[in-house]
């Protein structure tokens, strides 16, 4: 493909549009050029909308987009205009939305036939190159829709006004405001409860996909339950299954860490094999808090073992960042080749005896579940080791070493072959939440690898104020390469991570920075009147195409950006006193509570915001020397339990509570440094102070929060 001419995405910034430079089509990206041409030439605009990680979006390159014919055809009747979903977000979402309101259908590639306005009156997602399986070909299509461009305009032109007056009224959530209820969180956790699989984990039938946002709030309903009350075991038992259910799967990496995006099937055995940050970021978070509600070593393992893989695949150690994700394929002629092992390639990895175990543990087999291979065979795990002992008359103790030593074995086999791509391209809002991330795992995870993620966190956080963010506009949307504007999601999610930031370190400059970003986020993207946020700043350029208000609710693929926005307003309340945070927060989970209780486990980060809201933040301060062993043991039980938005402070001698905002300053006047002792607040009330780690881990564990703002 090297001899053909390169159109203008040669010189894009995201690998995606890159990839497609060689292709004969005249692509332009999305900008105000590609209207002006549509307009001066009265063609409809061609919009495909993808990603690097996306199977087929390669597979419509190569069948479609590197066709000269098809080429032909597209040049001749259309203004063709390719985005790469990672980098325009806003774009992706609009016309998703739009295009499933036509056609019933939405993910990647999205083909959409819009208007030289931009706006849409027809689309799809993938389209094969002719007739096949009941799916119009992409040349008739094409055809079909220039012909009806040229002769029924008319009706296209009815349709596109339709649907984009459609797509405006949904998007801004018109009618759903209504008094904020906290009941909300019930009918939240009787739709996660009702569509729990008991048997496989996780939710609903195929394709499964996690839910970390409803994780955690089974997990925290859980906690919020005292012993003396009852704890409600079936909520523990949805988190810790799905999250044991995940680890053992396929969707897990077995040998390297880390989770693919999603299941095809309902046991978690056969992935889509792209990773992607965000997934890996949450995913981790709730692996943390299972472990810190149980104790499962499973859940502690996996947690390393996401680190592990994120560290050596998908960050900038020496810099600071992480990386967007990491493609399923090397090539179209590929599914997951790379992850995936024949009997013949195990075989030849380990020495029979060792073969043997781990054909049993990760049931590989000759006929493997990999459709255009089959005998390839995904890892998972099958059987656990006393089951493998008896089947093979060995010890127990013996089969378990073989097991970790064959892991490396087959690890060190898989590194030679040829790596599905990584794509550097460093996004804001997804760094914040792996910022959060790896804070989590520097409480939960003792060590050297919680030492390490606290300094990668902290180097992350200190390069995204360094390089993309102002006072005057908060946080861009890509670190490094052109400059990009930010997103309602890189504000929010940079929020609560420089609040994590702040309060690991009491560094003051975190906090200002959460607090002027949270002021900007409130300046420029709330909706004064009804209230919520934008997912574009009131003063951005221009977005082209489909100009709509946009307010993103529903959890996907990230927890959306107005429940997140929720989240942050509510910490911040909790640690300035400032009554507009508190209404803020209020008047955006009004603007949504009419329809919450309808999306259930889609908006589970809602269900985290009302919880949140309606029993507050909990807050613990502990004082004392640093290397005084009681203060180390409160400090260790404040961070073993785990608690929806809880704070803990580090108060040692020479950290004045100067440093401290405003409405902790108010509620710990007279708290010496000098001495040891734990405090647990919530809201402008403390429970007695203590010194006792297990009398700390009972107040926050029985139900602190109920107690202290009772």
């Amino acid at each position: 493909m090297s001899d053909k001419p390169e159109n203008r995405l040669k010189d894009s910034a995201s690998p995606y549009l890159r990839s497609a430079a060689h292709q004969p089509i005249d692509w332009h990206e999305w900008n105000e050029s590609a209207f002006a041409r549509a307009k001066s030439e009265d063609k409809p605009i061609l919009l495909d909308i993808g990603a690097v990680w996306c199977h087929w979006c390669h597979v419509i390159d190569r069948e479609s987009y590197e066709n000269v014919e098809i080429a032909k055809i597209i040049n001749e009747h259309f203004v063709p205009v390719k985005v790469d979903r990672d980098e325009r977000p806003d774009v992706d979402s609009r016309y998703q939305s739009a295009i499933s309101a036509l056609s019933g259908q939405g993910g990647w590639p999205l083909t959409g036939f819009l208007l030289p306005d931009g706006k849409p009156f027809f689309g799809g997602t993938y389209f094969p190159p002719e007739d096949q399986m009941g799916r119009p070909g992409f040349r008739r299509v094409l055809l079909s829709v220039a012909e009806a461009f040229k002769n029924k305009r008319a009706d296209l032109e009815r349709a596109a006004n339709s649907v984009s007056d459609a797509v405006a009224q949904a998007e801004i959530f018109a009618g759903a405001r209504a008094d904020f209820d906290p009941n909300v969180i019930d009918a939240q956790i009787r739709s996660v409860t009702k569509q729990f699989d008991i048997k496989n984990g996780g939710f609903g039938n195929s394709p499964k996909f996690p839910h970390a946002s409803a994780i955690d709030l089974v997990l925290e309903r859980y906690q919020q339950t005292s012993a003396a009350s009852g704890k409600e075991e079936h909520l523990l038992a949805i988190a810790e299954t799905t999250l044991e259910k995940m680890a053992r799967g396929g969707v897990y990496d077995q040998l390297a860490g880390g989770f693919h995006r999603y299941s095809v099937d309902e046991r978690w055995l056969v992935p889509h094999f792209e990773k992607m940050s965000y997934d890996n970021s949450e995913v981790l978070r709730n692996y943390l808090h299972g472990w810190q509600v149980t104790l499962n070593p499973l859940l502690r393992e996996t947690s390393e073992g996401i680190i592990g893989w994120v560290n050596e695949e998908l960050s900038d150690q020496d810099n600071g960042g992480f990386y967007a994700s990491q493609d399923a394929d090397y090539s179209l002629d590929d599914d997951g080749d790379y992850f995936t092992w024949t009997l013949e390639e195990l075989r030849a990895a380990l020495p029979a005896e060792d073969a043997r175990v781990m054909e049993l543990y990760y049931d590989v087999e000759a006929q493997g579940e990999m459709h255009h291979n089959s005998a390839k065979n995904v890892l998972w795990i099958a059987r656990n080791s006393g089951d493998i002992a008896k089947q093979l008359g060995l010890d127990e103790s013996t089969v378990r070493l073989t097991i970790a030593s064959a892991k490396g074995k087959m690890l060190a086999a898989r590194l030679p072959r040829q790596t599905p791509y990584v794509d550097t391209t460093m996004y804001v809002s997804w760094n914040a939440m792996f910022v959060s991330a790896y804070l989590d795992a520097a409480h939960v995870l003792d060590g050297a690898l919680g030492s390490n993620c606290r300094a990668f966190a902290l180097k992350t956080l200190d390069r995204m104020l360094s390089e993309v963010w102002t006072e005057s506009r908060g946080f861009g949307h890509r670190i490094g390469g052109p400059a990009l504007e930010g997103s309602l999601d890189d504000q929010v999610f940079s929020v609560l991570a420089l609040l994590d930031a702040y309060e690991a370190t009491l560094d003051p400059r975190y906090f200002a920075a959460a607090k002027r970003t949270m002021d900007l986020a409130i300046d420029r993207y709330a909706d004064a009147e009804a209230g919520g946020f934008f997912d574009r700043p009131h003063d951005a350029a221009p977005m082209g195409g489909l100009e709509v208000r946009r307010k993103p609710f529903q959890d996907s693929p990230t927890p959306g950006a107005n429940s997140v926005a929720a989240i942050a307003l509510i910490r911040m309340h909790a640690l300035t006193g400032d009554a507009r945070y508190q209404a803020f927060a209020q008047k955006t989970l009004e603007a949504f509570a009419g329809i919450a209780p309808q999306y259930g486990l889609f908006a589970a980060t809602y269900g985290l915001a009302a919880t949140l809201f309606a029993h507050h933040p909990l807050q613990v301060v502990i004082t004392g020397s640093a290397d005084d062993p009681t203060a180390q043991a409160l400090e260790a039980a404040a961070h073993r339990v785990y608690r929806l938005g809880k704070s803990v402070l580090r108060l040692t001698p020479g950290s004045s509570p100067e440093n401290f905002p405003a409405a902790l300053k108010a509620t710990l006047p007279h708290l010496p440094s000098d001495k040891v002792v734990a405090l647990v607040c919530a809201g402008q009330t403390c429970l007695p102070p203590t010194t006792d780690p297990q009398h700390l881990i009972a107040q926050l564990e029985n139900g602190a929060t109920q107690k202290a703002t009772a």
